[in-house]
């Protein structure tokens, strides 16, 4: 099996336009300040009319050398476990070097951005799982990388950030003393555990105070979606038979949609999955799928980026601390919200003990010790198979490994 020549785009087969972004009814252009911080090309991706989106030579290679295709197993432990004749397979992206999903988007972003002649690439991160991906791209490119992470997360997360500063990035904890943002954060709350909104804020306005800086998102945005869909079209090409159910857990949607768009997008299209349900499933410290209110909402805490239309908790929501802090994010990306609200995608929340559980009976059966916020897609299999009839096929995505989550399984049994 070779790497996908393409990325898929399912924005050309929803069942209805997906709303433009906006600018909100004051100050400056948030649109005209989108095109100033990204690369150029992530712009024209996303508001491609293309169904599929050429992947270069160079990002191919990357992704070859990285590990890619990545693993498609059967969880036959998983399955042993439940005793309930349920099919159980996962796709495995914490093969990957930094031990997530994120570097499919994160090589070509940084790729894109040193072809407008970036010499540092800027983001935030939670978990610090996007933060590790950009900070391996960007040393692969040969690029600077600056991180800010979010606060609560830099202080437990101690291994992420000493691998990000091992690629040779500098990391803050968000909110920081380098930024305008940061300091009115800490001054206003100085106990701040951070957020993923006011980290992207720091991460804008750090962009927009230096020369040769470009801005890299980690999820919502549609060309991040689109480069995660890699997963997706190695998926239709390994799975040997049409799932029953598909299941991912979501932050701001990125690895679910990869992984569950190019099969949403044949089931629109009348080309397979009649009978396959789509489940995304979230944490109950952020629950914008399950909770939230569809509208328009900035993506950024500070209201710097375009206002989207997504289902949101409101882009100043600080959400409690726990381990799957790559779930804390406050909105959903807008395809997905949309999804969600037509009833083509089902949405499920879950709290941390049960998830930690679901990680623990996971790793005893299949060897593998899944990150927190992969747990939660586990948690929903495990359910959902113990109510299934038997010979029904399960299929999800395990978007990374716990094995930097130190803090998360500290505290299980």
């Amino acid at each position: 099996m070779m790497v996908p020549h393409y990325w898929y785009n399912i924005n050309v087969d929803l069942p209805k336009p997906l709303p433009p972004p906006i600018d909100p009814y004051e100050a400056d252009s948030r649109i005209a300040l989108l095109m100033r911080i990204l690369p150029s090309e992530l712009i024209d991706q996303e508001f491609t009319p293309l169904r599929y989106v050429p992947i270069p030579d160079e990002v191919r290679e990357l992704y070859e050398r990285m590990g890619r295709p990545t693993p498609f197993r059967r969880a036959y432990g998983l399955e042993k476990a439940l005793g309930n004749g349920v099919r159980i397979y996962y796709k495995f992206e914490g093969a990957l070097p930094t031990g997530s999903h994120k570097l499919n988007t994160a090589i070509p972003q940084v790729y894109y951005a040193i072809k407008d002649g970036a010499k540092e690439v800027v983001t935030e991160t939670g978990a610090g799982q996007w933060g590790l991906a950009v900070s391996l791209a960007a040393a692969l490119l040969g690029v600077k990388a600056t991180v800010f992470m979010t606060r609560n997360s830099y202080f437990n997360k101690k291994q992420r950030v000493l691998f990000m500063r091992t690629y040779g990035a500098e990391v803050y904890p968000s909110p920081s003393e380098l930024t305008k943002y940061g300091r009115e954060a800490l001054k206003a709350r100085p106990d701040h555990p951070g957020s993923l909104g006011l980290a992207i804020t720091e991460a804008i306005e750090f962009t927009l105070m230096g020369e040769g800086r470009k801005y890299i998102p980690g999820s919502v945005l549609g060309f991040v979606i689109l480069h995660q869909t890699v997963i997706g079209q190695e998926v239709l090409q390994q799975m040997p038979e049409e799932p029953d159910l598909v299941i991912g857990c979501v932050g701001g949607g990125s690895n679910f949609s990869g992984f569950s768009f190019p099969m949403l997008g044949a089931k629109l299209r009348g080309e397979g999955f009649e009978r396959t349900r789509f489940l995304a499933v979230e944490s109950k410290a952020a629950p914008k799928l399950t909770s939230g209110r569809y509208m328009y909402d900035f993506p950024d805490t500070g209201g710097l980026l375009p206002m989207v239309k997504m289902l949101t908790l409101g882009h100043d929501y600080v959400p409690p601390p726990t381990h799957a802090a790559g779930l804390r994010y406050h909105g959903a990306a807008p395809a997905l919200s949309l999804l969600v609200r037509e009833g083509l995608v089902e949405a499920r929340a879950y709290g941390q003990e049960e998830i930690m559980e679901a990680a623990r009976l996971f790793a005893r059966a299949e060897g593998i010790i899944p990150a927190p916020e992969s747990a939660h897609a586990i948690k929903a299999v495990i359910d959902e198979a113990r109510k299934m009839p038997r010979d029904s096929v399960i299929l999800f995505n395990l978007s990374g490994h716990g094995l930097l989550d130190v803090d998360a399984y500290s505290s299980v049994g």
